[in-house]
């Protein structure tokens, strides 16, 4: 199932001024890296000197900047804390021209992971955050920042980590106002929240996320198991990542297509979700068809597993990759 290079360069022309509407659930990524040289007399660990610290975007933050970096325009809503973590985030999503003024400040810590790395190598990870849903003074001041955004959209994402900002009832509201306005929404979806996306147009899910939902293994060599998964979802399409083997695209009606992957040389499959998910939304609201959309989705992860760390794919990088 190919696409042509002279499709890519419209779609990646018809990208530009699209706006990709990306709600979910913002973190704040921390690396600190550094040396170790001795082992704590404290404890039998070893003590890192830190020698440089980076922040970074993750969760829907990340898609958000891996929207812009395919060329369209992104507004971002979630929900930070009255902390540096948040400040941090809002000015990093700023930086990467990123829309943050509908990032709503709520009395509760941004969420913030912190990687430890030495030697190349991940010692440990330290997550600040509380994941029950966000009070209901907040999920109101939510549904006013996607009421206003959701008017001047093309497509709209819904990132869940299960860090309660996705509420059933605020899936529920931003589904009923797309299926008003006639807005593709592409959704990746964790446990809690499973089965409340019914109307999505693209459902993404991994498999181990679909068994966890099940609650038992998935038999994808079963012709019937997936189109009737997409029938309990209520979405139009399914399209289940598959790691290695790519992705499978799946309609009430049956397999539409199997994406073989295109990873070239994999380093870190960090963040490749969340490329995947960005260009699904960013080429249907450029006008692509589902099967186009996953297939460009699944040129930049291939691309994006060959750098370290999660990264973003540009137009450029997929274009050269078709030449």
């Amino acid at each position: 199932m190919p696409i042509q290079r002279e499709r890519l360069v419209e779609l990646f022309d018809r990208v530009k001024g699209k706006r990709i509407l990306v709600i979910g659930d913002a973190m704040l990524d921390v690396y600190l890296t550094g040396d170790v040289e001795r082992i704590s007399p404290e404890a039998p660990v070893p003590v890192v000197r830190v020698r440089e610290r980076k922040n970074a975007l993750g969760g829907a933050a990340n898609v958000a900047q891996n929207v812009v970096a395919v060329g369209a325009d992104c507004e971002l809503v979630a929900a930070i804390g009255r902390d540096m973590g948040g400040q941090t985030l809002r000015a990093l999503a700023q930086s990467m021209h990123v829309g943050s003024d509908s990032l709503i400040v709520v009395d509760r810590p941004t969420t913030m992971k912190t990687r430890i790395v030495a030697r190349s190598q991940q010692l440990v990870r330290v997550d600040e955050e509380e994941d029950h849903d966000l009070a209901e003074a907040d999920v109101a001041q939510l549904k006013r920042a996607i009421a206003t955004s959701i008017g001047r959209s093309d497509a709209v994402i819904l990132e869940d980590y299960d860090k309660g900002v996705l509420s059933a009832g605020v899936i529920g509201y931003v589904m009923q106002l797309a299926s008003e306005r006639r807005i593709p929404v592409v959704v990746d979806p964790k446990y809690r929240h499973f089965f409340e996306y019914s109307g999505a147009t693209i459902f993404k899910p991994n498999v181990r996320e679909l068994e966890a939902a099940l609650g038992a293994g998935m038999n994808l060599n079963d012709p019937s198991a997936l189109p009737s998964m997409v029938q309990r979802l209520g979405v139009q399409y399914l399209l289940l990542t598959l790691g290695e083997r790519g992705m499978a695209l799946y309609s009430a009606v049956g397999e539409i297509a199997r994406v073989p992957t295109h990873a070239r040389e994999v380093y870190d499959v960090v963040g490749a979700g969340d490329t995947v998910t960005a260009y699904l939304a960013s080429m249907l609201a450029a006008g692509a068809t589902v099967p186009e959309a996953a297939i460009v989705a699944n040129i930049a992860a291939g691309i994006e597993v060959g750098k370290l760390g999660a990264a973003t794919v540009s137009a450029a990088e997929i274009l050269r990759f078709a030449t």
